[in-house]
């Protein structure tokens, strides 16, 4: 994967502008599909800092896809919930959906540069199709109708690609959005937060914790989060009237952080890492195609940290990109299949700005009449434990895509639950031979189409469908759901009930799960000319029930 930058290739189906999480695993992503890609990164290694530190479970899984989770589990901190606290008084204690058969636990807390790491690790395992080039930049973007001229600055001169297609995942100060002349549209909060990550040893559980004018800094707010190598994330609110400049330096932000230590009672020696300061965003574009050049991550899109929706959303542009710019290069779909990724993710965006700055205006009020909100209802939450709803940090989420053009209308009116067309498709534990297996661990490749059953066995018409699993975009696999019975190679055994209720599946229940772990359709009974349309984003012709 990284080549030496005395040679440079004059043309690549794919140019990836940035080689943070997101571009790093997109070009994970699509080399296990088979498509090239050079990765253009102007740092010369991992970011530092902690950067993102929340890993939700759909990140999770779609790290999964490419390999990259299981290191990421091992050393990140997993976590189900979080406190909050006004002044001195616990005000909310929540917890996020979480059972012990799920796959991954809600979140994990790991530091960016680990999640680069492991995504840049699973990118070199799929071999020579992923070209990351180090302390390079993107230096000028010329699109044309069959790609983009790129030119990138290295140490050893200015080089010219031309890319079929060209991604930009090169962040908030995008060169590649500057080089389109596009802006991103919506609010810029004023209140600003320093960051800082701390070493000190402690013996708290991993929760998210959050003090509002606490006694250790009043007026301010706090985050603190444990992250790997017993290192502490700390997040305070600095005052309207205070220079950022003079707010980041060690002189002023160490006794803050030892005060806020004192109070909670972690005497432990510490020691500072890094400290940096930011301000809440809520801005998007208002289309991530723009030709042959792509937009994900914050070079798409930047949303507040509240939440943690930041790296989340952009490792979900990934997820959702990968399998359908795969499938446009390999000529298996028109390119029109990419205008779903847009209208999906700038839906998917535009919901995470709408929460994130719920969360932003309650974090750090933009004005007085939001502070004395605020205040009203963390006293009303100290007073009646019914009211904390209010205090709820609102934790990221997957996304319902309402309205995609590949949403199947299929047979919804026969179902009263389970998830429809443009929902996740939901996890469940299922027994695989003598050993079990989680049902998202079959999704991440190819289109997988669900039949449930009382006993083993596959329909005519959906055996003649069965094939190896190969993977790739346009991989098929077929699955039997069964009550009861013995596994085989296209039979898991539904034990506990998960998968039957989950998807309020009866005899008979098909679905069909496109690549990236979403539903595109479901029947109660499926025909042949079902399956048909189903199929048709294949080749670009719109879906049809």
């Amino acid at each position: 994967m990284n080549k030496s930058s005395t040679h440079w290739p004059t043309k690549v189906p794919v140019l990836i502008a940035g080689g943070g999480p997101v571009g790093m695993t997109l070009a994970a992503l699509l080399a296990r599909y088979g498509i090239a890609s050079l990765v253009i990164e102007a740092d010369e290694g991992y970011c530092a800092g902690s950067r993102a530190i929340c890993m939700s479970r759909r990140s999770q899984e779609i790290l999964g896809w490419i390999g990259a989770d299981k290191p990421l589990v091992e050393k990140g901190l997993s976590w189900v919930g979080g406190r909050s606290y006004f002044r001195d008084r616990e005000v909310l204690h929540f917890q996020m959906p979480s059972e012990p058969t799920q796959r991954y636990a809600p979140m994990v807390n790991i530091q960016q540069y680990y999640a680069e790491e492991f995504a840049h690790q699973a990118a070199l395992a799929q071999g020579d199709l992923a070209d990351m080039r180090w302390s390079s930049k993107v230096t000028a973007v010329r699109p044309r109708t069959d790609g983009a001229q790129v030119d990138i600055q290295s140490a050893d001169g200015t080089h010219t690609v031309q890319a079929d297609w060209v991604v930009a995942c090169d962040g908030g100060r995008s060169t590649v959005r500057e080089q389109l002349g596009l802006q991103l549209e919506g609010t810029q909060y004023e209140g600003k937060y320093v960051i800082v990550d701390v070493v000190q040893k402690t013996k708290r559980e991993v929760e998210r914790l959050a003090w509002f004018d606490p006694p250790s800094n009043p007026g301010s707010t706090i985050l603190m989060h444990r992250q790997p190598d017993d290192v502490w994330r700390i997040d305070y609110q600095i005052r309207d009237d205070e220079d950022p400049v003079e707010a980041v330096k060690p002189e002023n932000v160490l006794p803050r952080v030892q005060s806020h230590l004192s109070m909670i009672g972690e005497n432990e020696p510490w020691e500072p890492l890094w400290i940096s300061i930011y301000n809440a965003k809520c801005l998007t574009l208002p289309s991530y195609r723009h030709g042959r050049v792509l937009f994900a991550g914050d070079a798409g899109h930047l949303v507040p940290i509240f939440g943690v929706r930041g790296l989340n959303s952009g490792l979900d542009d990934a997820g959702n990109l990968a399998w359908k710019l795969a499938l446009v290069q390999q000529g298996r779909a028109a390119d029109s299949l990419l205008d779903s990724y847009s209208s999906e993710r700038v839906q998917a965006t535009r919901e995470n700005i709408a929460y994130g700055a719920k969360s932003t205006e309650f974090m750090a009020p933009p004005d007085y009449g939001f502070k004395l909100l605020r205040e009203a209802a963390l006293r009303l939450s100290t007073e009646n434990p019914a009211l904390s709803s209010l205090v709820n940090p609102r934790q990221s989420t997957p996304v319902e895509y309402l309205n995609s053009p590949l949403n199947l209308p299929a047979q919804e009116a026969a179902f009263k639950a389970g998830a429809r067309a443009g929902m996740p498709a939901p996890e469940a534990l299922l027994r695989a031979g003598s050993a079990h297996s989680h049902l998202t661990s079959r999704f991440g490749a190819g289109f997988v189409l669900l039949y449930f059953a009382k006993q083993p066995g596959l329909p005519a018409a959906l055996q003649a469908l069965a094939t190896s699993e190969v993977a790739g975009p346009a991989a098929l696999k077929v699955i039997c759901i069964a009550s009861q019975g013995q596994a085989n190679a296209h039979t898991l055994i539904d034990e506990l009930g998960q998968a039957h209720e989950r998807y309020d599946a009866a005899e008979g229940t098909v679905y069909l799960v496109r690549p990236d772990g979403y539903v595109m359709g479901r029947w109660r009974e499926a025909t042949a000319a079902n399956l048909q349309a189903a199929l048709r984003p294949l080749t670009g012709q719109p879906c049809a029930a």
